[in-house]
């Protein structure tokens, strides 16, 4: 990472928004995906992306127990209220939603950067589409279709579709960038190495982070 990209990345994440975020957050119709470059696959990174999106497990949350349900819950609610104005009917909210959540954390994603990947690429338009292309929610490229998939690229404004190739193919970048979040989300825009984009999304992640007030209050209740 360059040094001018490390310290965007700190402001942003310091609370500092960005110039070129703020461009970003200002355009909220614009597809702002670039063009994930398609890259050669060694067959085994090949095998494992493509079962990974074929995986048919309806997106229903599994808890081990009560208060993880129940943290769900809460978290459910409050993104709920955020996104109403982006997705107005409560059912697809819902189902957005549990879609979301339930492919960042079987990606091993923080849900809370897949949302603001999104509010950045698509602006929650399930429809959106990038001058380059680039289709749905998280903007995928319909190369990754012939790829990992079955060639279908229609099937990218498939909700549960968009967000599992989307979420696997974020997964992948994270790993080949060695964790580096600058890098991975430039890559997946297309635009590795520079700044704009990753700012842009680390902003927006932002608006999604959720902090758990119940769980909270029940900390302060507690004796010392």
């Amino acid at each position: 990472m360059s040094l001018e990209g490390g310290l965007s990345r700190r402001r942003c994440l310091g609370g500092a928004v960005t110039a070129s975020a703020l461009t970003v957050l200002s355009l909220p119709q614009a597809a702002r995906a670039g063009a994930q470059i398609e890259e050669p696959l060694i067959d085994s990174v090949r095998t494992a992306l493509s079962s990974a999106v074929h995986n048919k497990a309806p997106p229903v949350p599994e808890f081990p127990n009560t208060e993880a349900r129940l943290t769900y819950l809460r978290w459910l609610g409050e993104m709920s209220e955020r996104l109403k104005k982006k997705i107005a009917d409560w059912p697809t909210r819902k189902e957005f939603l549990q879609t979301a959540w339930y492919e960042s954390k079987r990606s091993g994603l923080d849900v809370s950067l897949v949302l603001g990947l999104i509010q950045v690429e698509s602006n929650f338009r399930k429809f959106a589409v990038s001058s380059a292309g680039a289709r749905g929610y998280m903007q995928v490229m319909p190369f990754w279709t012939r790829v990992i998939g079955d060639s279908d690229s229609a099937k990218l404004f498939h909700m549960q579709t968009n967000l599992r190739f989307g979420c696997v193919i974020l997964r992948h970048y994270l790993d080949r960038e060695n964790g580096d979040l600058y890098m991975t989300l430039g890559r997946y825009n297309g635009s590795r190495g520079k700044s704009p984009y990753p700012n842009a999304v680390f902003a927006n992640q932002r608006l999604w982070v959720f902090n758990d007030r119940e769980r909270e209050k029940e900390r302060d209740r507690s004796p010392a």
